[in-house]
């Protein structure tokens, strides 16, 4: 009897790191997946919105899977990090073949999943497993083009969210959506690179193409292209035609300020490493998107 609980214990434990290892707080991220089904006004489609939810689990997954494999491949750099080196793999406490093994498992039953889900959601998912592989692999070394290729896995998101619920989602969206996701990836390059300080270079490799003068200049153009490109969706012809109102340009202060307050976090608290501990840890920017979405919601809904 001894033996038999031990061993449960065991798989208890390893189940337990395998979660820990898939990240849930980054979950967050796929949040995206609704804006297909909030900016079509079929939010409050039932047969739409579970489709959209059973959409958001599948991409949680998705997205689970390729962390592991992504801290499987980072495993040594992961173990000089003062954060990173705490996480089940890189501490030793998941084996890491364990964990890879895991991480085969749940991408293969997400992507199982996604395929009966809709065929073109599997395709979308299936990009976006290339895309996270390809970054793991490689594209995570090269300047400028590995923050492109996270702006891409956001975006890649936002499709995944409109074809599942088979509406069409505007261009503009999905600009809105990449410059955002660059912005995010470009002040946590530079919150990395100043406070790791000298190490930076040993715990991801791709710092050392940076300096804080050229995050600087990037972010400051990325941040007012953001803000451009979402007063010109609020206002295009397009989307007054869609809505029935040109009331959405009203919901433009709402991201300038996030925007703004996003930056003042970075320069003046230190923070920025992790968007989504930022934006459920600092009051005015949770009002702000708060805000955000409930004033978008009754305006598409009932301008």
């Amino acid at each position: 009897m001894g033996n038999g609980s031990s061993g449960s214990t065991e798989g208890t434990n390893t189940l337990a790191l395998v979660l820990v290892s898939l990240r849930p707080k980054q979950w967050t991220k796929n949040l995206f997946l609704f804006a297909g089904i909030l900016f079509s006004q079929n939010l409050f489609d039932s047969r739409l919105l579970l489709k959209a939810v059973a959409a958001f689990l599948i991409f949680c997954a998705l997205s689970g899977a390729m962390y592991i494999i992504n801290d499987f491949a980072d495993l040594e750099r992961d173990r000089k990090h003062p954060d990173k080196s705490r996480r089940p793999i890189a501490s030793g406490k998941l084996g890491s073949r364990r964990a890879l093994a895991a991480a085969i498992i749940v991408l293969s039953l997400s992507l199982l999943l996604a395929h009966f889900l809709a065929p073109a959601f599997f395709l979308v998912g299936l990009g976006y497993f290339l895309l996270q592989l390809t970054y793991s692999l490689g594209l995570k070394h090269i300047a400028v083009l590995e923050v492109c290729a996270i702006a891409c896995g956001f975006v890649l998101r936002v499709v995944a969210g409109a074809v599942v619920v088979a509406v069409e989602i505007s261009p503009w969206l999905l600009i809105c959506t990449s410059l955002l996701s660059l912005f995010l990836a470009l002040n946590k390059r530079r919150h990395e690179l100043v406070a790791l300080g000298d190490e930076a270079q040993a715990h991801r490799e791709v710092l050392a193409e940076y300096t804080t003068s050229f995050l600087d200049k990037a972010i400051g153009t990325v941040s007012a292209l953001t803000v451009l490109a979402y007063a010109l969706y609020t206002v295009s012809g397009r989307t007054v035609a869609v809505f029935g109102t040109k009331h959405l340009v009203f919901t433009v202060p709402f991201v300038l300020f996030g925007i703004l307050r996003y930056q003042y976090l970075v320069h003046r608290k230190g923070e920025g490493g992790s968007p989504e501990n930022v934006l459920v840890s600092d009051m005015p920017l949770l009002v702000d998107v708060f805000l955000w979405v409930v004033t978008v919601g009754i305006i598409i809904y009932k301008g």
